[in-house]
This record gives structure tokens, sequence and C-alpha cells, in this order.
């Protein structure tokens, strides 16, 4: 019963991490599939360039809400014989199955997004006091470069440090976590990184393109 109870869990997670929120509110609301313009990326920073705040910020939301969720259901229910430091695994397990889900959706042909909306989920769940220290190295490279890309690789770099030097967390899986989501970040945006190289990365406008429906 145990091993099944994970699985199901692990299989939801994935479920609920493969709802496309930035496609379903392209097609639903604006008849188009974000994926088709700017970045093609079916995540908030492509869905606020192409359809604003209005649109983007729902989406930014419901992503994260995803991380956070899959994560935070398993410290609310009980399963038994699971002791405390294996439902820490079970965590992340849920946390890696809903990542997945992001960047390769069920419903959307596995054409997803970058994971970072649902990756900022999982660390408000698993490390609150180091996801608002990595968002303000965030803030702060965007506020000084515009690049959301170059933003969320220096902020994933970061947070490993800040969670063994800064927070003290000392548990190896989340550690491990840490490292993974450091690693993982920067090869999701390998085109940015392409762009950023050669100056032809695009900046954050902070305002809506016009797309034409088709």
């Amino acid at each position: 019963m145990e091993i099944m109870a994970i699985i199901i869990l692990i299989l939801t997670a994935y479920l609920i991490g493969s709802i496309p929120t930035a496609v379903w509110v392209g097609k639903i609301f604006y008849g188009i599939d974000i994926r088709e313009h700017g970045s093609g990326n079916a995540g908030a920073t492509n869905t606020v360039r192409i359809l604003g705040y209005k649109a983007g910020i729902p989406v930014m939301l419901f992503d994260v809400f995803k991380g956070w969720f899959v994560v935070q259901v398993v410290a609310w229910i009980s399963i038994p014989g699971l002791t405390p430091d294996r439902v820490i695994y079970v965590m992340i397990g849920c946390a890696i199955a809903a990542v997945l889900g992001h960047i390769f959706p069920l419903y959307a042909g596995f054409r997803g997004g970058k994971g970072v909306g649902t990756l900022a989920g999982v660390g408000l769940a698993l490390y609150p006091l180091a996801l608002l220290i990595v968002l303000g190295v965030f803030v702060v490279i965007l506020a000084i470069t515009h690049y959301v890309s170059l933003s969320s690789i220096l902020g994933s770099i970061s947070f490993p440090f800040i969670v063994y030097f800064i927070t003290g967390e000392r548990h190896i899986a989340l550690l491990v976590l840490a490292i993974l989501v450091a690693i993982f970040v920067p090869l999701t945006h390998r085109q940015n990184i392409k762009r950023l190289l050669k100056g032809k990365e695009s900046k954050f406008q902070f305002r809506r393109k016009k797309v034409n429906k088709e």
C-alpha cells in the first residue's frame, strides 16, 4: 500500500504539472498558441511579452502554485510506514515529476515551458527562506540587465550556496536537489545562453507585443 500510494502521488504530481497554463490561456482567451509566438516558450515570461500582464500574471501564479501544491500535499496527508525523513524523499519525487510535467505536458503534445515557475513553487514549499533570497537575486539582475533568462540562470546557480551557507540546510537530499536545480536551469536555457553570448538575446521590455490571431 505504501509503494502504491507513493506511485499515485508522483503520477498525480506529473499530471498536475502537465497543466499547460500558458497554452490554455492563449488558446481559450486570445485564440493563439503562445508557443507559435515570441520565444516559443509556454511560460509566464513569453505570455507577458505576447499577451500582457493580464494573461501573464495568472499564468505565473498558477505555474508556481503547481509546484508548491504537489509538494505540500505530501505533508498534508498521512501514509502509514513513512518516516519524516522518507516523506522528504517523496516530496522531492513529486517535485521532480511536476517540473517534468511542466516541461513535457501530457495535455499539450509534450511541448511546455522551462519549468522555472514550477521550480519556484517547489522552492516555496521546501526552501521558503532560500527562495525569497533567490527571488531577490533574480529581481536585482533583471532590473540591471532586463534579461529574464540571465536572471533565472544566475538565480539558480546561487541557489545551492544560499541553501547551504545562508539557510544552513543540511539534509543531503535537499542539498542534492538544490544542486540539481543549479544544473537543470542553465541546461534548459542553452539556447538563451548562446544568444546571450552573441548579444542576440531579447530583453524583457515590460510591455505587450501585438500578435495576429490566425
